[in-house]
């Protein structure tokens, strides 16, 4: 596993807590860890599960991204307007919008789905952050549970560009 720097999760999770005008910015953060549960539709593929999640915050909506070795992909998505803090360590992200995902040889096909449910984070800090994601579907059930764990100290900017690149940080 990768150990990195918690500064780009800081500063999303950050934009969700601010609010609003702040996530109508955007931001895109690849976060690395081990993911621990992953079910689309009702169907555990967590032995798939890679070991980036990507947190999204653009145009006023949050998603996090899973994605499976063998071309699956799982979004939960909502309005970052209804994000609020439940306790003090605490975040949650009410989610609308579930979007499993297949990539073939034309490219990934994606079936957005209204959906009801949420995601679950601690604010990021030396240690461990779980971000849990559950929603219902269609009478189908969508989940996942994802893991970083980050040092005390670690270097910011050494996450990964935009583009979703990642780079280890130099010892």
């Amino acid at each position: 596993m990768t150990i990195r720097s918690r500064a780009p999760l800081l500063a999303l999770l950050g934009l969700l807590a601010a609010g609003p005008a702040s996530a109508q910015q955007g931001a895109e953060v690849t976060i690395t860890g081990r993911c621990e549960r992953l079910v689309i539709g009702g169907l555990d593929i967590t032995q798939n599960c890679k070991e980036q999640l990507v947190n999204t915050v653009s145009r006023g909506r949050t998603t996090f991204d899973f994605a499976a070795w063998d071309g699956q992909s799982l979004s939960f998505s909502g309005a970052g307007t209804q994000h609020e803090q439940t306790e003090e360590t605490e975040q949650l992200q009410p989610i609308s919008l579930v979007v499993p995902g297949m990539k073939n040889k034309e490219g990934i096909v994606r079936s957005p789905a209204p959906a009801v449910g949420s995601c679950k984070f601690s604010k990021p800090e030396p240690g461990k952050t779980m971000i849990t994601c559950e929603a219902t579907s269609q009478g189908k059930t969508y989940a996942g549970v994802f893991i970083t764990e980050t040092k005390a100290g670690a270097e910011p900017g050494k996450e990964g560009a935009k583009d979703g690149s990642a780079n280890p940080p130099k010892p």
